[in-house]
Formats: structure tokens, sequence, C-alpha cells
């Protein structure tokens, strides 16, 4: 009997090495691929944060602990237009969404997705960042379809097609289709005097 139970000790001892293996094994690849899609993003983050500013303003993401990338925060820095935040909350509200939209289209650029779905992210931005935005829209839109929900006008006119729903009567709604591929339309800077 005692033969029988050295031999079971032994086999779950085993048993424990190996899976102790595996899971080192697991979180070695793990890590490997973490940090290969985290360098991409980084690189593609940078692309389209100076795509809505200038070729010299500055963006990264660090890791905060290299050794645990899986457990580490990361730290989003943002400089655009020669200013030096010590925080993202230091930085507009146009700033803040351009540059949350860039690690967006970051992230999208690792992986694209057949549609992604915006709801009202251009809210904060002028008429300016909204060309831009409505510009990147359409660089990507070859490979996924865009599904912004808007009420910015600028924005509705960069778009391809515009789906308006209203309400014919209390409770129902109705859905009408402008195709804008059918009309030519420049972007145009309106100045508005008070």
């Amino acid at each position: 009997r005692n033969d029988y139970i050295v031999s079971q000790r032994d086999d779950i001892l085993e048993a424990t090495e190996d899976l102790h293996k595996t899971i080192a094994e697991i979180e070695e690849e793990a890590n490997a691929k973490f940090k290969t899609a985290f360098d991409q993003i980084k690189v593609h983050f940078q692309e389209v944060f100076r795509t809505f500013f200038t070729e010299d303003d500055k963006c990264d993401l660090i890791l905060e602990d290299e050794s645990n990338p899986l457990d580490s925060p990361i730290e989003i820095i943002a400089q655009p237009k020669g200013k030096r935040p010590k925080s993202l909350s230091q930085l507009s509200g146009g700033e803040k969404t351009l540059t949350a939209t860039a690690l967006l289209f970051a992230l999208y650029l690792l992986k694209p997705a057949p549609f992604c779905i915006f709801d009202e992210v251009d809210a904060p931005l002028d008429d300016v960042n909204i060309v831009k935005f409505s510009r990147l829209i359409k660089r990507f839109s070859k490979e996924s379809q865009f599904i912004i929900v808007t009420h910015n006008k600028s924005t509705m006119a960069g778009m391809d097609t515009l789906y308006g729903v209203y309400m014919q009567e209390q409770g129902v709604s109705g859905i009408s289709q402008v195709d804008f591929r059918e009309y030519e339309h420049t972007e145009s800077y309106q100045t508005i005097n008070v």
C-alpha cells in the first residue's frame, strides 16, 4: 500500500511540475505576442495621431512595468501643438477626442474589423478637426464599413450615405436615405460674423 501511495504522490508532483512548465511557456508566449502587438499599436498610434495634428507633434504609449507587460499600466502621452501637458486631463475636449480616436484607430489597424460604430465621437470637435476625422474615416472605409451616429452637419457631409431617422407619428419612426456619392462636395469653412 505504501508503494502505491508513494507512486501516486510522485505522479502528482510530476504533473504539478509539468503544469508549472506549461504555465511558464504560455506566459512567455503571451508576453511576446503582447509586446509585438503593443509595439505595432504604438507605431499606428503615432501615425494616426500625426494625421490629426502635425508631423512634429509627439505621442507615445509606455509600459510602466516592462518586466510584467500583461499586468503593467499603460501611460498615454499626447503633446499636440507644442503643448507639454503632464496628463491627458490638461488637453482640450477636442484634443482628448482626437487622441482617443487615434488610439482607437491604432487598435483597429492591428486587426481591422469588418465594421465599426462611432456614437457621436465628433461632438467636441470643431469644423477643422471634423474634416480631419472625416478624411480618416474615408481612408479606412476601403477596408471596413463605418456607422457614425452624429448630429454634426460637417460629419454628415463627409460621409458616403446618410440615413436620417425621424418620427412619422407618435411612436412610429421613419428612415430617409441620401447617397452623397451622387453629388459633388467640396470641403469649405464658413466664418460666422457675430
